[in-house]
């Protein structure tokens, strides 16, 4: 029988495959068992197949073949045939071996033999089978390994997708990894996927060319593992590559093309901001979709390495030393087979022939951060300089020009064997031939001065002219600009990141939970319980009297008459007195009132005069007769009694007049109002965190991170609380302590823009510009993400789906970025097809620095603009400025400013603006102010803010004409009720009453508050609408009854209206509280003296 064609050579060389595969070390081999079970499909790759056969090869060497099978009707053969090879660490099956090379298998045709010939086989199909479950744990599968039809000529094109399948089971009697090696070892991958934008001297007119890319990774005992990828192909300009695109195998005796793709495992790319290399900002985009349709050379091939524990922590030692590593490049000249043997002389001249000797520098430190397996972007390509080299990576040696006996290169290798057609060299079209003819005619001349030494000069002078003419073949490198695409990917991280429940668990360790305080026996609520019992055992008392007296009243008895009621009360009331018994009563209370007074009125010393006492004690009788009355009803009544009616002051208006004081730089009623709202609900985390934003603005950073803390000790998954704990611990320079909590945010809730954003700006205070680089890209990941799902909705809902409708909707996005205009069905950011990319784009590549002036505006943090932050930054941004986090806005907007193309946005000056308020620089802010109106004078946040800084300065006319601006436009600005308070008190500075009325009205509108009362009342009084006034001011005192201006107007109406005892309990009120109004002070004086008030 004879062996088909490219399987006899691979069986001569390994003979005795058992003997090879021994171990030279003392460690024990582990014999891996392959049985291939059956073969399906065969029909449909060839459907006359009647008998065949399979080859089972492993790392070059046969391990054998099966009988003869005859094939069923249905296109199935049962093989059941077992074959063999052991692996051992240091044997020629290594781990290494195994985690890298697969098993092929081979079904074979044979062919019925005629008379007086010998039988013949012809390749029918191939499979390949992964071992990587063996060093994943696993001591055993079975998998259906795709068949891929063998051509029959090399002119014969198939398509790739399999016809037929193999199924096949693997087993080992123990696992070739130990305990020790499988949870501490790792799997190493490095995809070299291709080489774009390469230089205009290769060509595909010139002799066979071996493209070629090599690194060394670390092994055991301080050895390095060199990584080798051959056989680039050279394509010329066209249609880029598609994605997803399978993965190929390291190999070169595959028959079958389509049996070279890694099963599961595809290039898939993705969106440039995403990688890790270079050339992935926005002024890269268009280059790099430029350079993917272009000239380029592809590999698409993935190696593997095992890592050891100790080449793990070899590993992570080398990138610490040394974050880049180079990626060397080469172009070889490949011998043909039909010249036949050369001299030595010419072989060792062929030896030094390394052309285009270039170096990418690849930044590892990426996998030193928690959690990172994995590395893929794009790559610059460099001239080889030794010096170069050794500065950035420390490496001394040059893998193809010092070490290319150790990484093995053949000539007879170098070609692929078993397909005819050499992947280097790319199948010229009738263009592609009128280009290779134009290159060499160009190139003619240089390529005949590249020539010319190799025969003339000897081995020291050959030797110097090459490293000359490397280094002029690797600066065209430069100057085109080439970059790899590369990805690098570990089974497990280097560092592995925190898990959730043990972030938990420190987070819960910072915050200790808080011991409640012991309930008080004696307290108010105490003493009131008391009196309640005491009134009700006397009335239990009394009532018995009265039944003894004049027994029980039945109720068919009929109503007794008042006289009656009357002579029986009088009856009652001498019985108690005579007997006693009344002061005994009376006693009994005597102990509770004493309590009540003390602990609810917390008196405990002499009144100071017999006013106040008499004060007092008719506040304390009014007091004690509504608690009797209460428990008398309780006792006497089935129902309940009803509840203490609740305060009319609500939630929402406490945040209001706390906010109000704020901005009025009234800290004490602001802090106040906050600590009211934690004393209704301490369990509502939101008061919590509104009270130390609070805090935050008056810069009393321990007792914010109080508040923050209790937020989060009553849900420690709060967000919102996580994160200002963490803003707060950097304020506090607790770095350790932050870095858990924005660790524990960012992984409760992943898909947080906010809490990625922040946590970039901390690994960036930490000088971790690794770690905050992959904390932005996952922001703007997550953002591309969101922008895209609120534009799919007015897409889908308007059902038109057309190429203007996508347009319109680049133009209506927030964002500026060029990125987020591209159609979804091209995520990767590489463009399926170029002219329908630039066709949907709303800008063309040429236009996208001015993109940022044709997009709308995005209004202030906070806005009612119907529109949210258009960067990652201004999102933080917005959350940061309403918890008056300033430091880390100033970071926010500094990088803002940073990633912007062209000018900062309206909305980058805007809170620029604010935080200048805030210092109260008013300089800086009405710079700002100045470049905002410039950018958008229709925002009407610019104009209520450039309003507060007129006001502020008492510029009282030009924040009059903001703030009517500001009113005019449909849409109202973020904070219209202060627009409306400081406008009402303008017209009433300047007499304009009608219109303050009218202002001070649509203010409680928009949102009612005791100021917006207030000035209600101002403006009836001085229109002299007494009765509308009075009913404002009332309004405004219930809101809040300390308000001392307040009481001064009603004082004023109260005299007008002649009501000398209510005008004079105002005005005393109105002293009591402190009237800061001189103006106001001496119109109420005045006022008394004419109208003869007593209190004047």
């Amino acid at each position: 029988m004879e062996v088909p064609a490219g399987l006899s050579a691979r069986k001569e060389s390994s003979a005795l495959p058992t003997a090879a595969a021994l171990p030279s070390g003392s460690q024990p081999a582990t014999p891996v068992q392959i049985t291939v079970l059956k073969a399906q499909g065969l029909k449909t790759i060839k459907s006359n197949v009647s008998v065949t056969l399979v080859h089972v090869e492993y790392n070059g060497a046969i391990l054998g073949e099966s009988s003869k099978t005859d094939v069923l009707p249905n296109g199935t053969a049962n093989y059941n045939f077992m074959t063999s090879f052991e692996s051992s660490p240091n044997g020629p099956n290594s781990l290494d071996d195994i985690a890298q090379k697969p098993v092929l298998l081979t079904v074979v045709e044979v062919l019925q033999k005629e008379k007086k010939q010998k039988e013949k086989t012809v390749p029918l199909g191939q499979a390949v089978v992964d071992l990587l479950p063996l060093l994943q744990g696993q001591c055993s599968f079975k998998v259906s390994a795709p068949l891929y039809a063998v051509p029959a000529s090399p002119l014969e094109s198939l398509h790739p997708e399999a016809k037929g399948g193999l199924e096949v089971a693997v087993c080992t009697k123990e696992p070739l990894l130990s305990a020790t090696q499988f949870a501490n070892g790792n799997l190493l991958s490095i995809t070299l996927e291709a080489a774009y934008s390469v230089p205009e001297a290769f060509a595909a007119t010139e002799p066979l060319q071996n493209y070629m890319a090599c690194l060394q990774v670390p092994a055991a005992e301080e050895k390095e593992f060199p990584l080798l990828f051959k056989n680039g192909i050279l394509k010329l300009a066209g249609e880029k590559e598609p994605l997803p695109r399978p993965k190929k195998w390291p190999l070169a005796n595959i028959m079958a093309p389509g049996a070279l793709s890694i099963p599961n495992s595809f290039i898939v790319g993705g969106p440039y901001d995403d990688e890790d290399g270079e050339l992935n900002k926005r002024e890269d985009r268009e280059f790099r979709i430029q350079a993917e349709s272009m000239k380029r050379i592809v590999w698409d091939t993935e190696r593997r390495c095992y890592l050891d524990p100790t080449a793990v922590a070899i590993l992570q030692k080398r990138i610490a030393e040394c974050q880049y590593w180079p990626v060397e490049v080469c172009r070889m000249s490949v011998a043909s087979s039909s010249k036949g043997k050369t001299s030595k002389a010419d072989k060792g001249d062929e030896d030094k022939q390394i052309f285009f000797h270039g170096v990418a520098y690849v930044n590892m430190v990426p996998l030193l951060c928690p959690g990172v397996k994995q590395i893929r972007g794009a790559f610059r390509v460099f001239a080889y300089q030794d010096s170069e080299v050794f500065e950035k990576t420390k490496s001394q040696h040059s893998v193809f020009r010092d070490l290319r006996t150790q990484i093995g290169l053949p000539k007879e290798e170098s070609c692929t064997s078993g397909i005819s057609t050499p992947p280097s060299r790319a199948v010229p079209s009738k263009t592609q031939k009128e280009d290779k003819e134009k290159l060499t005619r160009d190139k003619d001349s240089s390529r005949r001065m590249s020539n010319a030494p190799k025969i003339q000069l000897s081995d020291a002078t050959v030797e110097t002219e090459n490293v000359t003419y490397l280094s002029l073949d690797g600066q065209q490198y430069v100057e085109a600009g080439t970059f790899l695409m590369m990805e690098i990917k570990l089974d497990k991280a280097l560092v592995p990141k925190r898990l959730r429940e043990e972030l938990t668990r420190r987070v819960k360790q910072m915050i200790p939970p808080r011991a409640p305080l012991p309930p008080r026996t004696a307290g108010a609520k105490k003493a009131v319980e008391d009196y309640h019992n005491r009134v009700t055992s006397i009335a239990v008392a009394i009532l018995s009297e009265y039944h003894e007296l004049f027994g029980k009243q039945l109720p068919d008895q009929g109503v007794i008459d008042h006289q009656t009621l009357e002579e029986q009360k009088r009856q009652l009331n001498f019985e108690l007195n005579s007997s006693g018994k009344y002061f005994a009563f009376k006693e009994q209370l005597k102990y509770a009132v004493v309590k009540i007074v003390r602990e609810k009125y917390l008196k405990t010393t002499a009144f100071e005069s017999q006013e106040q006492l008499q004060a007092f004690l008719s506040e304390l009788y009014v007091y004690l007769v509504d608690q009797m009355h209460i428990a008398l009803n309780q006792l006497l009544s089935e129902e309940a009694a009803s509840p203490t009616p609740l305060s009319r002051t609500t939630e929402e208006q406490l945040w209001l007049f706390a906010h109000e004081a704020e901005v009025n730089k009234d800290y004490k009623l602001a802090s106040l109002y906050h600590q009211q709202r934690v004393a209704q609900d301490q369990h509502n985390i939101q008061y919590w965190l509104d009270y130390g934003a609070f805090c935050l603005l008056l810069e009393e950073t321990t007792k914010a991170q109080e508040c923050f803390q209790q937020a989060l000790s009553l849900d420690p998954h709060h967000i919102q609380s996580l994160l200002l704990c963490g803003i707060v611990a950097v304020t506090l320079q607790h770095y350790e302590e932050a870095e858990i909590f924005f660790e524990d945010a960012c992984c409760l809730e992943s898909s947080n823009i906010v809490a990625w954003t922040l946590s970039g700006l901390f690994y960036e205070l930490q000088n971790n510009n690794i770690q905050a680089e992959i904390a932005f890209r996952e922001a703007k990941k997550l953002l591309r993400a969101e922008l895209a799902k609120e534009r799919s909705i007015p897409e889908a809902a308007e059902g038109e789906g057309g190429k203007k409708h996508i347009s319109a909707g680049c133009v209506r996005s927030p964002s500026p970025g060029p990125e987020e205009c591209l159609p979804e069905r091209v995520p990767d950011g590489s463009a399926d097809k170029l002219p329908e990319v630039l066709e949907l784009a709303c800008v063309a590549p040429g236009e996208e620095a001015t993109a940022p002036e044709a997009a709308p505006k995005a209004p202030s943090p906070g806005s009612a603009l119907g529109q949210s932050p258009c960067t990652i930054f201004m999102k933080a941004v917005e959350f940061l400025m309403k918890v008056n986090a300033i430091q880390f806005v100033h970071r926010a907007l500094a990088h803002e400013l940073l990633s912007l193309q062209g000018d900062p946005s309206c909305a980058y000056y805007l809170v620029l603006a604010q935080t200048s308020l805030l210092r109260e620089d008013l300089s800086k802010c009405e710079e700002c102010l100045h470049e905002a109106v410039r950018i958008d004078c229709m925002n009407p946040n610019v104009w209520a803010q450039k309003g507060h800084l007129c006001y502020l300065k008492r510029d009282f006319s030009d924040a009059k004409e903001c703030y009517e601006r500001t009113i005019s436009f449909l849409e109202d600005a973020a904070d219209m009720h202060f627009v409306y308070l400081r406008l009402g008190s303008i017209y009433l500075e300047e007499k304009e009453y009608g219109r303050a009325k009218q202002t001070y009205l649509l203010a409680c509108k928009n949102s009612v508050s005791c100021l917006t009362w207030l000035g209600v009342g101002i403006a009836c009084y001085r229109l002299e609408e007494m009765v509308e006034a009075e009913d404002a001011l009332s309004e405004a005192n219930a809101l809040n009854n300390t308000n001392a201006e307040v009481w001064g107007y009603l004082t004023l109406i109260c005299l007008q209206g002649g009501r000398q005892l209510e005008a004079e309990q105002c005005y005393k009120y109105t002293v009591k509280l402190g009237l800061r109004n001189d103006a106001l002070l001496r119109e109420i004086r005045a006022a008394q003296q004419r109208f003869g008030s007593p209190a004047s």
